[in-house]
């Protein structure tokens, strides 16, 4: 096997002394390059120093962390690249996604990896198909055999204090020619690895040295080329690596002095700094086995019984497939009613087969009892401005927690996750301390009397642990605090990056549930489009009342009450009660409109049972008992009167402006001209007698009878008595009524 020369350049005249061993090199890096290539790889370009990290997108922020299985099999072979292929097709156009492959080893391990095995993976993190991922490998452990060829086909390399790379050759029998060219080829793809070192990783019978040449300049060497370095005179100084038949071992420290790792660190947090991540994101093992199927969940306003059923028949039809196991429930919640979020926490905190896992994403609020179906939900991820408990719909008591404190446990079980903290979150009443052990340093959440509760010494139990700060639970958590307790399990920025983490390919398509159904459901969170249903509603209202027997203006107004209170009913906050009160205090306000005009009783109370119907359509409780109802009750007020007001400037409208628009005047009756309507009403015309004097034929007390001329008339005097036989004249004619007085006054 011909030995090859790596030259690491370190100065302008190391690469004026040596271009003409450079351009051999790279002769014949091309011709082994061009052979792999036809094996499927790709050809990257000339190598890379290692701390300058391949880019992965300005705006791209969250890694993904993957644990590689030591040894590996071809089972987990398969699982590993399935994973690392979806990753791939959901990363952003045009952008790459970081991938952390983690080596968590205590002790030397990877001599039971198959070279095949190896190579498939080292093959597809070098292939055009996962060009979308940045593979870079943690080595925070002694890993040797062949599961060192992926390391050698990462992005980029960052080591664990004790992490060591190096003796491929751990459990072959004889070195194999095949494998020496496939892991040269592998590495000259990236680049980090100068040759030589990796022709001593696969051959324990080299002797690989680190050499100051004569003029300048460092490289390594290996073998024969070594042997002529030294015979020429050019080597000024050298550091053995390792010597002939002694495995070569790379441990941090020496892969940093080579330029190969991107550094060393101690933690993930220290790993993201490196790596200019925000986060690096796990994915859990479990994510690897088989395919990720999944479903989508939306519960987002109130919780109601009649919302719950549907969730849960929708849920259930998706495991009838056999083709779902994995649930996403995205959750923008203030609750509303703790014995229906209890039954949709209970399914989900214990995922039955062929259900894998029932995951959580907090997109904007999970308040009041909708927290318990937040925190029953494993993984649980929250978006950075989402709120984790709080008061919501339903104000939870301490006999609610003593009813469910099995469900509670159960939960708390099941997630790993403080059952203190989820009843701190449910009441808001309730102190939650952070404990420390005193000797042991363990952190345990709970209140005074959770501490002792099961301890057969209460007072040697207290003693065990030293009392910390109150935990602030009653506004409710950000993401970064609920993180910080162990009540999630990360922040995810979308749902696809949630779905990203669950391994599957995309995000899931929601539940079967009617399209026009969640359309109708989005459109009632709107607030804007509540009251302008409710506005346009009542200014219709008043139209047909202007104007009856016109039927548009009433049909509208029909339809936009019949809008609103299904919007409300699908978003679960309207129940019948709510509908009949409302339409009585409609039928109530009619009547003192056309029935008994004026403004009384029915006016008045019409008028409250309307708006009082159209708060009650808008919340799940009737009277507030926290911050979060009185926040709901005030804008459904405020909606409510805003639309009420649309009877009242509707009125104005038709009377004021509408008879001036030539558009609407049809809409408007006309009230006529008064003398016409007079003069159309008599069913005689007296005119004819105005100023004509006569003689009472009777008493007018003050209503009697008057001759003028050959007529008698019926007559009534200005007030005054006249007597029979008196002279009259007359004075006023209203219609058929005739007012005379006495001529002498």
């Amino acid at each position: 096997m011909t030995n090859y020369l790596m030259h690491r350049p370190a100065t302008p005249s190391f690469r004026r002394g040596s271009f003409c061993a450079f351009a051999m090199l790279t002769l014949l890096l091309g011709c082994i390059v061009t052979s792999s290539a036809q094996d499927g790889g790709t050809d990257r370009g000339t190598p890379t120093d290692a701390t300058d990290l391949p880019a992965a997108g300005n705006d791209v922020k969250n890694g993904y962390l993957i644990d590689v299985p030591i040894p590996l099999d071809a089972d987990s072979t398969a699982r590993l690249l399935t994973q690392l292929t979806r990753l791939a097709e959901t990363a952003p156009a045009g952008k790459r996604v970081t991938v952390v492959l983690r080596y968590e080893t205590e002790q030397d391990a990877g001599t039971g990896t198959q070279f095949e095995d190896a190579l498939k993976v080292a093959r597809a993190i070098t292939s055009p198909e996962l060009r979308s991922i940045r593979a870079v490998s943690l080595v925070n452990g002694p890993v040797v055999g062949h599961s060192t060829l992926p390391i050698l086909a990462s992005d980029a390399i960052v080591m664990g204090p004790r992490g060591v790379i190096g003796d491929a050759s751990a459990g072959e029998s004889s070195a194999d020619e095949t494998i020496t060219i496939s892991y040269n080829a592998v590495a000259a793809k990236r680049g980090l690895f100068p040759l030589p070192i990796v022709t001593a990783i696969v051959d324990p019978g080299v002797e690989l040295a680190q050499v100051a040449k004569v003029g300048g300049g460092e490289t390594f060497a290996v073998g024969d080329d070594l042997k002529k370095f030294r015979e020429d005179g050019k080597v000024l100084s050298e550091e053995v690596w390792a010597a002939a038949g002694v495995p070569l071992r790379l441990d941090a420290k020496q892969l940093r002095k080579a330029r190969i790792s991107a550094g060393i660190v101690d933690s993930m947090e220290q790993t993201a700094e490196l790596l200019d991540l925000a986060a690096i994101n796990p994915v859990e093992k479990n994510r690897l086995d088989g395919e990720a199927n999944g479903a989508l969940l939306e519960i987002a306003g109130s919780i109601s019984s009649g919302r719950v059923r549907r969730w849960q028949s929708n849920l259930s039809a998706t495991l009838d497939s056999g083709y779902v196991n994995t649930w996403v429930i995205t959750i923008d919640s203030g609750g509303g009613d703790l014995d229906q979020s209890a039954t949709l926490a209970g399914l989900f905190s214990q995922p039955e087969p062929p259900l894998r896992d029932a995951a959580g994403l907090i997109q904007g609020e999970a308040r009041g009892d909708a927290a318990l179906i937040a925190l029953a939900c494993q993984p649980l991820y929250m978006t950075p401005d989402s709120t984790l408990g709080g008061p919501g719909s339903d104000v939870v008591t301490q006999d609610d927690l003593d009813r469910y404190e099995e469900l509670i446990e159960q939960i708390a079980r099941n997630t790993k996750r403080s059952p203190a903290l989820i009843r701190g979150l449910l009441h808001r009443d309730l102190v939650v301390y952070r404990y420390t052990n005193k000797k042991t340093g363990r952190v345990r959440f709970a209140t005074e009397e959770d501490l002792v509760r099961d301890a057969e010494d209460q007072d040697a139990e207290r003693e065990r642990w030293q009392r910390g700060d109150q935990v602030e639970l009653a506004a409710g958590l950000d993401a970064r605090k609920a993180l910080e307790l162990g009540l999630i399990d990360g922040e995810s920025p979308s749902l696809e990056d949630t779905s990203r983490r669950l391994g599957l390919k995309e995000p899931p398509k929601p539940v079967s549930d009617r399209g026009f159904v969640r359309f109708v459901e989005q459109l009632g969170r709107s607030q804007a489009l509540a009251f302008l249903l409710l506005f346009v509603g009542f200014v219709t209202l008043s139209a047909e009342a202007n104007a009856p027997g016109l039927s548009v203006p009433g049909f509208i107004s029909m339809v936009c009450f019949a809008l609103y209170f299904w919007i409300k009913f699908l978003a679960g906050t309207a129940e019948w009660l709510e509908l009949v009160l409302f339409a009585i205090g409609l039928i109530c306000i009619g009547i003192e409109i056309f029935v008994l005009p004026g403004f009384g009783v029915f006016g008045v109370g019409g008028l409250a049972m309307t708006i009082l119907g159209l708060v009650l359509m808008s919340q799940t409780f009737v009277i507030p008992k926290n911050t979060y109802q009185i926040e709901v009750l005030t804008r459904g007020l405020w909606i409510a009167l805003g639309g009420a007001f649309g009877l009242i400037g509707g009125f104005i409208l038709m009377r004021m402006l509408f008879p001036h628009v030539p558009l609407f005047k049809g809409l408007v009756m006309d009230t006529g001209d008064v003398a016409m309507v007079e003069q159309a009403e008599r069913l005689a015309d007296f005119s004819h007698l105005q100023g004509q004097t006569g003689t009472a034929t009777t008493p007018l007390l003050p209503s009697g009878k008057a001759r003028f001329g050959d007529e008698i008339v019926a007559v009534v005097s200005d007030g005054s008595a006249i007597s029979k036989g008196d002279s009259i004249r007359v004075t006023q004619i209203h219609g058929n009524r005739v007012v005379v007085e006495a001529v002498g006054s």
